[in-house]
């Protein structure tokens, strides 16, 4: 384990923005990770850096969580736990699970990551959420050095929400995460339109997981980038849940807006549709820019600063609360 100093985290951030830090340790075991903690309480913690939007430079020690492993850790007729490590690529890792047959979590496919940051978050796509899948994950107390174990439950998922986004934000290291998937009777979800219309366009009646993957990752790649090729973190923004009223009102102006019942007082709204309608979509700002296919990803066309797509991010959300009166927050963690 070697800390290095004046390190550029431009590979270590999906966006591909310049920035340094001031330290850096890929830490690969979780004594690694005590160890640094030990002797440096004042850390910025990183995984996949997926989800983040760099807008300075990081005067702390940097820590790379790259904890590796994967595992069967019991198995039935009717599911098994699949535990992973939180270095773990979040798709190599839904691969892994679909080529053991085990369902629930292939219409999580190609979202760029790592596991330990997906509770955090609850990633979503195509009418799946972590929680519908997750059991439990192991986390490191960053004040006492110990290990403790969150439920589903003690996670409190909301939409784009956990525990660790909120009380708890950055009091805990998530260590590794366990899922409950379906061995046998796999209840596939293609309730999306996206994803029937593409496997009929396959002539596909009676989809496999891996067919379901395989349509995911078609519809994603024609719409998303990849950051390996366009600096970017996915959605930027989260769909806006509004009240019903509030709909109504929006949509007496605007009749063509689409919705998704939430509850019977909530709906949401597809930010994408409003910062189309908005008129941002594929719009470009210097090297900064709003994708030619999907308008909740703002990219970064080769050295835009975190400041500029900051500066893009917020002229769009004014515009949009103007002209619709919603508010659109940030799905990215802007640091």
């Amino acid at each position: 384990m070697q800390i290095q100093t004046d390190f550029s985290l431009k590979n270590y951030n999906t966006f591909g923005i310049e920035a340094k830090a001031k330290a850096f340790v890929s830490a690969e075991t979780l004594e690694d990770l005590k160890t640094v903690l030990r002797q440096d309480e004042d850390v910025f913690i990183l995984g996949g850096g997926s989800n983040m939007l760099l807008t300075q430079d990081i005067q702390q020690l940097v820590v790379h969580v790259n904890l590796k492993g994967k595992e069967v850790t019991e198995t039935n007729e009717d599911y098994a736990i699949v535990k992973a490590q939180a270095g773990e690529n979040w798709h190599e890792f839904v691969l892994y699970c679909i080529d053991q047959n085990l369902g629930g979590i292939e219409n999580l496919s190609l979202i760029p990551g790592n596991v330990g940051t997906t509770p955090i978050q609850n990633i979503g796509a195509y009418g799946v959420e972590i929680k519908d899948t997750m059991l439990s994950c192991e986390a490191l107390n960053l004040k006492t050095l110990e290990i403790e174990t969150f439920t589903n439950a003690s996670c409190k998922f909301e939409y784009r929400e956990s525990i660790f986004k909120k009380e708890l934000k950055n009091q805990y290291i998530i260590t590794s995460v366990s899922f409950k998937l379906s061995t046998t009777n796999h209840k596939v979800s293609t309730t999306y339109g996206v994803i029937d219309a593409e496997l009929k366009k396959n002539n596909i009646e009676n989809p496999t997981l891996k067919d379901i993957s395989n349509a995911v990752i078609a519809i994603r790649q024609s719409k998303l980038p990849d950051p390996k090729e366009l600096g970017n973190s996915g959605s930027f923004f989260k769909n806006p849940i509004i009240t019903k009223e509030a709909y109504e009102k929006a949509k007496a102006l605007h009749p063509e807006m689409p919705h998704y019942v939430v509850s019977e007082t909530e709906v949401k709204v597809p930010a994408g549709w409003l910062i189309e309608q908005a008129g941002f979509k594929g719009k470009r700002f210097g090297d900064a820019g709003v994708h030619k296919n999907q308008a909740l990803v703002l990219v970064n066309y080769g050295t835009a600063t975190g400041a500029e797509l900051v500066a893009l991010s917020k002229n769009i959300q004014q515009t949009v609360l103007d002209q619709f009166g919603i508010t659109i927050d940030a799905e990215v963690n802007i640091i």
